[in-house]
């Protein structure tokens, strides 16, 4: 971001001048930070350019007396080596560069799952890509103010993917499904020395927690209705595009189970949509769902680097939405409906939002999930009281736990136990996090935690139902889709590097080869070191002399640049670019 910030800068003081040439935009995004600077050999060459130009054309510089032209060749010798510094590491070849610790799948976690295995090729990258293949990045934002129209008039085929859960749709996948779930590292997350040992933990978790599943499934009709609903909301969206003038497709990829994410990007690649918005069905971003959604598609994006070049497919993401007002509003719609029963009295009732927690571990780690889900029932219940005489209260409890770490609190089933203490007879339940009916609503909300709250002593307990198709809630898609399509693109990679840090090195690891934000990190204090190192020595053997007069034009550059009148200079130079 530092190293962004100053070409940024320098960019711009270079376009302002007259005397300079016009600088290209793709070299003004890259370093505007759309995409992390030195990335790639190309974002190096040019940013090395423009800090070199920096040292020669500027204004500012160029009017330095003759006497500084040492000191200014000076600056541009160590511009270029700086932007020159870290481009060696890009010539790795791949067999050499480490994993990153991503939320993927291998070819042999994939090839092992039974059951369906899908296009798993596409979303797997190869053992090795060669030294020089894909070493120059493709400027991947852009601004599409004439999105619509073009769509409008055939020009653009714009698709909308949906990325859900999934869940199986027969007793007899659950296992499979399970498995499919405990094996994504975001799900369950192991210490380096037992990820090779994830395919095996997973179906042992699975195989146990199989029978309790089966039977919870089985209670709710003996499937998951999630992919049925998903496919309602997508028609129902497309309907509704259609109404506003736009003419779409809608694609859904779910993560552990049928329709897999890789069919739904097979069948985006046939249709030849050159225009994406990927809509995770996640109002609030975690990195276990809308993360690791994002994650098997950056792996695809990786693997395919040329098919999903912007010029051939342009997508753009919408990581979260939680504070959307069609949302928000629509959620507080629902509630109110549930209270009605409750006006004048809302002392009687409690209103209860229940999310599904993650490890606390995740939060520690940056995960933005909590906060969103606190800001989003505060949101919702602020639209709830609104021009209300009644002002209901709420709290908000996380439930779905799993294994023996320490999940979000408080526990649904805690709170309920505690609020039956207290007395409280009414209750109404909203399911926060989850957009379509599944098994965590159908038996774990509408079972189980009635259960547990008739034998708390809570005797009316209702739930709202979940968003499914309301068309408040299909309205809220709409308007998400079309200001994805009029905005600047947010990649996917941007997504992963802006809500977790996609591009940190893999946990316990201080080195990593290849171009990442670890091996930036450790080139450039390299390269300053050693440029550190032999400018005090140059100045520890043939000393500095004062910088006046022409007998500068025969000393080494360093000697002049480390000098104190140099520094005195260069302080100088960077006040006037601030200014």
């Amino acid at each position: 971001k530092e190293r962004g910030v100053w070409v940024y800068r320098c960019v711009h003081l270079l376009r302002r001048s007259e005397s300079s040439p016009e600088v290209p935009p793709e070299g003004l995004d890259r370093a505007r930070g759309q995409i992390p600077a030195g990335c790639c050999i190309a974002g190096r060459l040019k940013q090395a350019l423009y800090l070199g130009l920096l040292g020669s054309r500027h204004p500012a510089i160029r009017r330095l007396p003759e006497r500084m032209q040492a000191q200014r060749l000076s600056l541009a010798a160590l511009c270029l080596l700086a932007g020159f510094s870290a481009t060696t590491e890009a010539f790795a070849p791949g067999a050499l560069r480490m994993p990153t610790r991503a939320g993927l799948r291998s070819p042999q976690t994939s090839s092992g799952r039974r059951g369906y295995l899908g296009p798993v090729c596409a979303a797997t990258a190869p053992a090795s890509r060669g030294m020089f293949k894909n070493m120059f990045d493709k400027v991947t934002t852009t601004i599409n103010r004439d999105t619509m129209e073009k769509a409008k008039s055939g020009e653009q085929k714009v698709g909308i993917l949906f990325l859900n859960l999934g869940g199986p749709e027969k007793l007899d996948e659950v296992e499979d499904f399970l498995f499919n779930l405990f094996n994504d590292p975001d799900i369950i997350r192991l210490p380096n020395l037992l990820q090779p040992l994830q395919s095996f933990i997973a179906r042992r978790i699975a195989s146990s927690r199989a029978p309790g599943s089966m039977e919870a499934y089985e209670s709710i009709g003996g499937g998951s209705p999630i992919v049925e609903l998903t496919v309602d909301q997508g028609e129902k969206l497309q309907q509704e595009l259609a109404q506003r003038g736009l003419d779409t497709k809608i694609y859904i990829g779910m993560r552990y189970w049928f329709p897999f994410t890789e069919e739904a990007v097979d069948q985006i690649m046939k249709d030849e949509i050159n225009r994406l918005v990927i809509i995770p069905l996640y109002p609030q971003y975690s990195i276990s769902t809308s993360g690791s959604s994002l994650r098997l598609l950056n792996d695809m994006i990786k693997a395919d680097p040329d098919t999903w070049d912007p010029r051939k497919l342009d997508h753009t993401v919408v990581p979260d939405w939680y504070d959307h007002p069609g949302y928000v509003n629509t959620q507080a719609k629902l509630i109110k409906e549930q209270l009605e029963e409750f006006k004048g009295r809302p002392d009687d009732v409690k209103v209860m939002f229940s999310a599904h927690g993650v490890p606390v571990s995740y939060v520690e780690a940056g995960d933005p999930y909590k906060g969103q889900i606190e800001k989003c029932s505060d949101l919702i219940m602020k639209k709830v009281n609104e021009g209300s005489g009644d002002q209901f209260d709420y709290t908000l409890c996380f439930q779905s736990r799993v294994g023996p770490v320490k999940w979000l609190e408080p526990y649904t089933d805690t709170v309920l136990n505690q609020l039956g203490e207290d007395g409280l007879k009414n209750i109404v339940v909203v399911p926060l996090s989850f957009v379509s009916d599944h098994v965590e609503t159908l038996e774990e909300i509408d079972q189980e935690y009635r259960e547990v709250a008739e034998e708390a002593g809570i005797t009316n307990f209702k739930r709202v139902p979940a968003l499914n198709s309301e068309p408040g809630f299909i309205g809220a898609l709409a308007d998400l889709t079309v200001d994805a399509l009029n905005k600047p693109a947010l990649r996917v990679r941007e997504t992963l590097n802006l809500y977790q840090g996609d591009e940190k090195a893999p946990d316990g690891s201080w080195f990593n080869v290849g171009i990442t934000t670890t091996s930036e990190k450790i080139n450039g204090r390299l390269a300053m070191l050693a440029l550190s190192i032999l400018a005090v020595g140059q100045v520890i053997k043939a000393g500095c002399p004062p910088i006046d007069g022409p007998s500068i034009a025969g000393k080494e550059p360093f000697c002049a640049a480390f000098s104190a009148d140099g520094w005195s200079w260069l302080f100088d130079v960077v006040q006037s670019l601030q200014m």
